[in-house]
C-alpha cells in the first residue's frame, strides 16, 4: 500500500490532555487516517491567541497517508468531532485539536485548507516537536530544525 508522508501537529487543553492526545493518536491510524505514526514527546505549553485559558499539552505525530489532502482533511475533521471536539470560540480551549501540518510536498491554497500549514513556522508548539522527528524536512525553504531555533519557545517545557 503506498502513501506519502504527512504531519500532524496535535493538542489538547482540557480534561486529560496527554491522554486526549493519545486517543487522538490511536484513532488516526484505526481510521485508516494515517499509518506508521512516529509520535513526538509531549509538551506543556502556553496558550497561543487571544482568549485566556489553561495551558495545553502538545505533541507532533508523522506517517504516511493513502488520502488525497481534502480527503484527509474531512477525516480529520470527523475524528476530531469523534474524540469530544466542538465548535466554539476561535482559539479557544478544546478537548482535542488535530492540524494537518504537511502532505508530501503538496502545496494547497483554498478557503478550507492550506498546505504546508499557513502559522506552522510561526508556532513554537508545533516546531519544537516536529523538530524532534523531522529535524531536515524542509518547510517554504527552511529546515525545522531552523524554524525551531528562530522561534519563540517561552513556556515550553517537554513532559
Amino acid at each position: 500500500m503506498s502513501g506519502v508522508d504527512v504531519a500532524f501537529s496535535l493538542g489538547s487543553n482540557m480534561g486529560d490532555k496527554a491522554g486526549a492526545i493519545r486517543r487522538a493518536l490511536a484513532v488516526l491510524e484505526a481510521a485508516g487516517i494515517a499509518r506508521e505514526l512516529r509520535c513526538s514527546p509531549l509538551y506543556t505549553t502556553p496558550p497561543w491567541g487571544p482568549v485566556a485559558q489553561d495551558s495545553f499539552v502538545n505533541a507532533c505525530a508523522v506517517g504516511t497517508t493513502g488520502l488525497d489532502a481534502f480527503a484527509l482533511l474531512r477525516r480529520v475533521k470527523a475524528a476530531e468531532v469523534a474524540l469530544g471536539r466542538v465548535d466554539g470560540l476561535r482559539w479557544g480551549p478544546r478537548a482535542i485539536d488535530v492540524d494537518i501540518l504537511y502532505r508530501g510536498e503538496d502545496a494547497v491554497e483554498a478557503p478550507e485548507l492550506t498546505l504546508p500549514h499557513r502559522h506552522m513556522l510561526e508556532r513554537g508548539f508545533v516546531l519544537v516537536p516536529l523538530a524532534d522527528l523531522v529535524p531536515g524536512k524542509v518547510i517554504r525553504g527552511v529546515t525545522v530544525a531552523e524554524a525551531a531555533a528562530r522561534v519563540d519557545r517561552a513556556g515550553i517545557e517537554r513532559l
